[in-house]
This record gives structure tokens, C-alpha cells and sequence, in this order.
């Protein structure tokens, strides 16, 4: 079982949640051309190593977020911790 920390909801099972997958930044839609729009949307990276995901928590807050996770240990970087805001207050 993987628990995924879920910044919202803390950790749940990864069954709870939905893999959306690998975090890219988005071209921008007035001047990417078809080849980059390619690459976006059907090209992943796929390393054995520390990997920027997207993850749905479908079962508890319904909010999208960003985690790295190791992909071959599946360890967590930095996971968030649940109720802390920016400057550390909750």
C-alpha cells in the first residue's frame, strides 16, 4: 500500500486518490507549435528518480496537487503537511 501525503487531507491510501501524472509546464496556447502540444500532452519522461506528479484526491478534498516522489522507492520529498498556510500559520 502507498499512502500519498495529501497537502488537504494528510496521507491516504493511493487508492483513495487518482494518478493524474507527470507535472510539465503547460506551452502557452497562442504560440506553441503542434510538435510541442505533441510533447505535452503524449511524451513522458518516465526517470528512475525524484518526479514531479499530479495527483487527484478523489475521496476526501476533491483538490488537484503536486508531489515529488521517488519513483524508485516511492519516498516523498518535502511532503506537505495538512492545515499549514504560508508563513505557517494554519
Amino acid at each position: 500500500m502507498l499512502l500519498v501525503p495529501c497537502p488537504h487531507c494528510g496521507p491516504r491510501n493511493a487508492a483513495d486518490l487518482r494518478y493524474v501524472g507527470e507535472s510539465h509546464a503547460r506551452p502557452d496556447p497562442n504560440s506553441a507549435t503542434k510538435e510541442q502540444w505533441r510533447t505535452y500532452l503524449y511524451i513522458e519522461d518516465n526517470p528512475s528518480d525524484w518526479l514531479r506528479e499530479t495527483w487527484y484526491c478523489r475521496s476526501g478534498c476533491r483538490q488537484y496537487f503536486v508531489l515529488e516522489r521517488h519513483t524508485a522507492s516511492n519516498e516523498f520529498r518535502n511532503p506537505p503537511i495538512p492545515g499549514n498556510k504560508i508563513g505557517g500559520r494554519a
